[in-house]
């Protein structure tokens, strides 16, 4: 299997399977985790969680992944990362994630996304990650300008409940010498 488990020091990067699917309902029906998440609405079955694993575990090879953020000293999970719409010929890929408000400001999102961007350099080969994130939020911003990601002056608006809401795209090109 390509995409595999990862693991930190707090946690463990487990892939989403179906044995995940009460978390998802409950993890992205919940109004805090979806604040800035403007691309779907809030879950409200545990079918649509269901569509959301299906199309995170599709055979590979694949253009997308997520990995649970499970707790190693008490296997809770506690959100999602993982890569999107992955262009091979480009050399690029999206990337996404995703925290209980809980565990905001413990550094547990930095610990993932450095374990994740190496995997992206080394295993997919991609020369560049690309994270969408709305204007409203300062600390995701932050969070990717410390691992080196630049606002590239590329904008999009994503049409949410009837408002439209400015998102910056936010790249790291990794150098071919790293």
């Amino acid at each position: 299997m390509f995409f595999h488990e990862i693991e930190t020091e707090r946690l463990l990067l487990k892939n989403i399977s179906y044995e995940d699917r009460n978390f998802i309902l409950d993890h992205f029906s919940n109004d805090t985790v979806n604040r800035y998440l403007f691309d779907a609405e809030p879950l409200s079955s545990i079918d649509e969680a269901d569509e959301i694993i299906d199309f995170y575990i599709q055979p590979e090879p694949r253009i997308q992944h997520r990995w649970i953020l499970t707790l190693k000293d008490n296997s809770e999970k506690i959100g999602t990362c993982g890569f999107h719409i992955w262009d091979k010929n480009k050399s690029c890929v999206d990337i996404g994630y995703d925290l209980q408000e809980k565990y905001w400001g413990q550094g547990l999102m930095s610990e993932t996304l450095k374990p994740i961007l190496d995997f992206a350099k080394h295993d997919m080969k991609v020369s560049q990650v690309r994270a969408h994130i709305y204007v409203g939020n300062p600390k995701s911003i932050r969070l990717v300008e410390r691992f080196g990601f630049t606002f590239n002056g590329e904008t999009e608006l994503c049409q949410f409940r009837g408002q439209q809401y400015l998102h910056h795209i936010y790249t790291l090109d990794f150098s071919p010498s790293k």
